[in-house]
């Protein structure tokens, strides 16, 4: 699975679930939206999640599941279990690293000869002490994987020995990408690490490149976000469409950090926990909840000044978690979005944002200069683009 299609599916409602698998990492970047640590020991019980995921079947399942953290491969059995267990239903997984096993320069050089790849076997032929093997099974078993890379990961894990990982994990046959923050597309950083992806990769590892925002560890020295939306135009909020699973297991139907961290989660977007409910449960109330459905269409904050007291003071994400306490709100949204009427209206969003594939996705949503990255031996850069760059 290429990233092109992964982020093509993130407008489509319960396509997708990201599984938070750990808090824990051994990187401190200064920018960690998650606030994880080394000592931080927030995660869901692992039987837990392995009920959950063990609850899809080949007609109700998420198409991608998104294995993250924290960092998830310092539990890399529980990774390879619960990838393993998606894989039998149907679903396609993928995982997000911070690459804290390639640091040091251990790992060798690209290995000449050919490889027989995940077909035949758990990474046969390998050359030992490469990736650590629990590590190497962990990756080998997902479908996708994705390794972060930026100024601040860099502090703590050097490119070269990323590539270097990067390559050995490509030679098995399991498709990757690197997801890629920086300040924005004047950023000199993001304009040399790009180029430098180009020549080592030439085009055949795809970018996510996102702007860091003033979230977790970042909240302090990241720009504010951007200008929030006029409450009489329509601005769907794409956060609300794949559920994800937090650090103690409740499942939020919002991927914003701030809100799958905070406690109590607002009604509106409480999907449930893992320890009580099934896939099914799950999903049904993402895609049923007229509240949601209007989130996905019009965003939180036209929908408070259409059916609200009006705008409420804050960001895009302070006044849609302020929803939840608003019963005229949810009866709006009920007369609009209810039954049948509501699930084409939503689907009809989904389609629209999906319209120009995964580079327009990135350009309304991440780092619009660098775009045409995400698309596997796309080019580098158009011309407008690389204007915009400099």
């Amino acid at each position: 699975m290429e990233l092109a299609e992964l982020v093509a599916r993130r407008p489509f409602p319960a396509a997708g679930l990201l599984l938070g698998l750990t808090r824990r990492c051994p990187l401190s970047c200064a920018h960690c939206s998650t606030g994880s640590g080394l000592f931080t020991r927030q995660e869901p019980d692992a039987g837990q999640l392995d009920r959950f995921v063990g609850s899809f079947t080949a007609e109700n399942r998420p198409d991608v599941v998104m294995l993250t953290g924290g960092e998830p491969l310092l539990l890399p059995a529980l990774a390879e279990r619960l990838s393993t267990l998606a894989r039998n239903a149907g679903s396609r997984t993928a995982l997000l690293s911070g690459m804290f096993f390639a640091r040091g320069g251990a790992l060798p050089g690209r290995r000449g000869g050919a490889s027989r790849g995940r077909r035949g076997g758990a990474f046969p032929g390998r050359r030992s002490g490469a990736i650590p093997p629990a590590i190497l099974r962990a990756i080998g078993s997902v479908d996708h994987f994705s390794a972060s890379l930026d100024v601040h990961h860099e502090r703590e894990v050097p490119r070269a020995d990323v590539f270097r990982a990067l390559h050995l994990v490509r030679e098995e046959g399991v498709a990757v990408s690197l997801h890629l923050t920086g300040t924005g597309a004047s950023d000199p950083y993001l304009a040399d690490l790009t180029r430098a992806v180009e020549k080592e990769f030439g085009g055949r590892v795809p970018c996510l490149v996102n702007e860091v925002r003033p979230f977790g560890r970042a909240a302090s020295w990241a720009r504010a976000a951007r200008t929030g939306p006029d409450p009489a135009a329509a601005s769907p909020c794409p956060m609300a469409a794949w559920p994800v699973v937090a650090f103690d297991g409740r499942v939020v139907a919002c991927c914003n950090q701030d809100t799958v961290d905070r406690r109590p989660v607002p009604p509106h977007l409480d999907l449930g926990h893992v320890a009580e409910d099934d896939w099914g449960t799950v999903r049904s109330r993402a895609l049923e909840s007229p509240v949601l459905r209007m989130l996905r269409t019009v965003g939180p904050t036209h929908l408070a000044a259409r059916y609200g007291s009006g705008p409420r003071p804050g960001s895009y994400c302070d006044g849609c978690r302020a929803l939840g306490g608003d019963e005229a709100v949810a009866a709006g949204a009920q007369a609009v979005a209810g039954g049948a009427a509501g699930a084409l209206l939503d689907l009809t969003a989904a389609m629209r944002s999906s319209r120009e594939g995964a580079q327009g996705i990135v350009r309304r949503h991440g780092c619009a200069a660098y775009a045409p990255l995400v698309v596997t031996g796309g080019p580098a850069l158009s011309e407008t683009d690389e204007r915009d760059v400099r």
